[in-house]
């Protein structure tokens, strides 16, 4: 397997997953439509609630997130070999250098985030800056700064809200027909009827449905930005050693939360009870065995 054959294969799957996902939120958002007796008016407050919200996000998600996380501005002395490492690479792809923020935790981990190249954001917790060798250090960088080259990040937002929409959705389906909301229609009571059945089961079903699809494209953009990292540092070498330490390391990150799992390079929910229980079930993340041979295959 070559690095551009891996890099093509999960953007098609990438594609793929996405049409269906935005099918998917029309679909749902129709047929409780129909099954409420309002028709398509349902639908269009789905599409106008899913623009609205991923506005919100596109403008202002890096900030939430940031300020969840807890992360300090990288200082080029104090970090030198985040900041220098980060520097070289965005050259090296031709992006621009993102803002670069620490979080103090020993934990091993690092995220990226930001609407596009120009806003982005690459976060490191002083735990793997303290453990990797600078080479390893270039891979887990070179992932995150693949995601934001590849648009990821926005992306996975985009998706986020989509799936947010679908459990939406869903929630003022049931309120409704527990309080009454539901409008009866005497020339059609059998199919009416029929369509009242299919909404109920697809409300209970829909949101697991969409957070399937939501960790099917996250684990696909990590084997992307495996790949386009590797391309980037032309080591695939480095990351797979970084991938291995992460692996080992056991240390729950405190600063994660389920909303922002998912932006990680690795499971941070790693070694606590619950946290992995839920992890394991829905996993963000490919393996990390299965990630380690690909890229020591390329």
């Amino acid at each position: 397997m070559t690095i551009s054959s891996a890099i093509q294969s999960n953007v098609t799957k990438t594609y793929v997953i996405m049409a269906a996902f935005v099918a998917f939120v029309i679909l749902v958002s129709y047929v409780l439509g129909v099954s409420l007796g309002y028709g398509t008016s349902f639908m269009w407050f789905a599409v106008l609630f899913s623009v609205i919200s991923s506005f919100v996000s596109y403008y202002w998600g890096d900030s939430l997130i940031l300020a969840m996380s807890g992360a300090r501005p990288a200082d080029r002395k104090r970090d030198f070999d985040f900041y220098t490492v980060a520097e070289n690479l965005a050259i090296a792809g031709g992006i621009p250098k993102p803002r670069l923020y620490v979080i103090e935790d020993t934990a091993m981990n690092a995220f990226a985030t930001g609407r596009d190249p120009q806003h982005a954001v690459v976060v490191a917790t002083t735990g793997i800056l303290a453990q990797l060798e600078r080479r390893e250090l270039e891979g887990v960088i070179a992932h995150e700064l693949s995601h934001i080259k590849n648009f990821d990040t926005r992306l996975m937002a985009v998706i986020a809200v989509l799936v947010g929409t679908v459990a939406y959705l869903a929630d003022i389906f049931l309120r409704t027909l527990w309080w009454g909301g539901h409008r009866d229609r005497d020339d059609d009571r059998g199919l009416g009827g029929l369509m009242l059945i299919v909404g109920i089961v697809l409300a209970l079903i829909s949101p697991i449905i969409a957070s399937l699809i939501q960790l099917a494209a996250s684990r696909n953009r990590e084997y992307l930005a495996d790949a386009s990292g590797a391309k980037l540092t032309r080591y695939p070498e480095g990351l797979a050693r970084a991938l291995e330490k992460l692996g080992r390391d056991k240390e729950v990150l405190e600063a994660a939360t389920n909303a922002t799992a998912h932006l990680y390079i690795t499971n941070p929910f790693k070694g606590k009870n619950f946290g992995a229980w839920f992890a394991n079930a829905f996993n963000t993340h490919p393996p990390l065995e299965d990630r380690i041979k690909r890229l020591r295959s390329m």
